[in-house]
């Protein structure tokens, strides 16, 4: 008998990450799979971090991340989107998917569900399922303006079970971004039935029509149930930092204090200050950073819907490209054999739930020559493509 739980021994590796353990160390291949940049990080970030290193910044440090750092935080906050987000409220955490895993242990329990708006990260419903809730999915609707939302099929999702609506915008795989006015009625509805909001707000940076994306703080009051995480992986090409933060409910910083304490007991220090550096000295980075990206954007925008075959569909944040290919069903197969046959990295639509089983997406935070060399491989992939 084992000693595992059966819900771990149940849960399946991410598609994504079974593609890419075929193309691993592939000499040639471009890989598009992973959302991440293939630029390190900038190098004030780095010395910021080395200074702190060498200096014996080194020791045990606080659960919620160095007073400096919070500060700094809590700056960026009131700089971005004109919201005061007091100390009590906010935690470093080690990376946006432990701030995810601390709000699924803090609010879900075996026989709880949580509603999940999809396509969306897959890392987020295995949270919740470790945590023993049943993920209730509601698909985005695709179309040739982009993607839609359907309030009135979230709110019927939801029963006297439901612990927590989840949402990621811009959204992680399809770049969606939610309306000011969904947020509120999102909002009221969570409020009435006391269900509590995971907003992921990883990509607020990425989006090529306004300076900042949207974030529920905005309308949210202190007391609501909502919690927004976030990270700094994506803006500032930190993704192997693994550090990100979380704002949650007043009243709850005890809980997070503790949640904390059991999984990490806090981050290291020497880190924390290339955070600080990249909060405080990063806006020229950041606007340079998404300029790499809309350029990509365009790139693909471009050329996806001129091949043969390809669906594109529009996408307003973040920086991925969701495409289907008529004729493919089996979009595991189709993108293990792109990288065996193309050398090229791609993810399959079946890591993302409900909508997405028979799309393919792919990362454009890349130099314009890569992207214009895979888009010639797919191209020629694609033509030859026989399922």
């Amino acid at each position: 008998m084992g000693v595992v739980r059966q819900q771990i021994e149940a849960l399946e590796d991410s598609p994504i990450v079974e593609v890419f353990r075929s193309g691993l160390g592939l000499p040639g291949l471009i890989a598009m799979w992973a959302g991440e940049p293939d630029v390190p990080t900038p190098d004030f970030i780095c010395d910021a971090a080395s200074r702190a290193l060498h200096a014996g910044r080194t020791f045990y440090s606080y659960n919620r991340g160095i007073p400096r750092l919070r500060e700094a935080l809590i700056a960026y906050h009131r700089r971005l989107w004109d919201v005061e987000i007091p100390d009590d409220r906010i935690a470093l955490t080690l990376s946006g998917m432990n701030a995810v895993m601390l709000v699924a242990q803090a609010t879900v329990q075996p026989g709880d569900n949580i509603v999940a708006i999809t396509p969306s990260w897959p890392n987020i419903m295995r949270a919740m399922q470790i945590n023993g809730a049943a993920v209730r999915e509601v698909m985005l609707r695709p179309g040739n303006e982009g993607w839609r939302l359907d309030l009135d099929a979230v709110f019927a999702a939801c029963d006297a079970r439901t612990r927590l609506i989840y949402l990621a915008s811009p959204g992680n795989p399809t770049g969606w971004m939610i309306a000011p006015e969904e947020a509120t009625q999102l909002l009221d509805f969570a409020r009435a039935r006391n269900i509590a909001i995971l907003s992921d707000e990883v990509y607020h940076r990425i989006v090529y029509d306004r300076p900042v994306g949207f974030s529920f703080l905005q309308i949210a009051r202190p007391d609501d149930p909502m919690f927004v995480v976030n990270s700094f992986s994506k803006a500032w090409a930190m993704t192997g930092w693994r550090m990100g933060w979380l704002v949650y409910p007043a009243g709850e910083l005890d809980t997070f204090e503790k949640l904390i304490q059991f999984n990490t007991s806090g981050g290291l220090e020497f880190l924390q200050e290339g955070c600080i550096a990249a909060l405080e000295q990063g806006e020229e980075f950041v606007r340079s950073f998404v300029d790499r990206c809309r350029t990509g954007r365009e790139v693909v925008n471009a050329r996806l819907p001129a091949m043969p075959r390809v669906r594109n569909i529009p996408a307003a944040g973040a920086f991925y490209a969701m495409f289907e290919v008529d004729g493919v069903t089996d979009t595991m197969t189709f993108c293990k054999r792109a990288v065996a046959e193309a050398r090229l990295g791609m993810a399959p639509g079946t890591a993302f739930g409900r909508g997405a089983e028979r799309m393919v997406r792919i990362c454009y935070a890349k130099s314009r020559d890569n992207l214009t060399e895979a888009m010639d491989r797919l191209e020629r992939f694609v033509a030859d493509y026989v399922e």
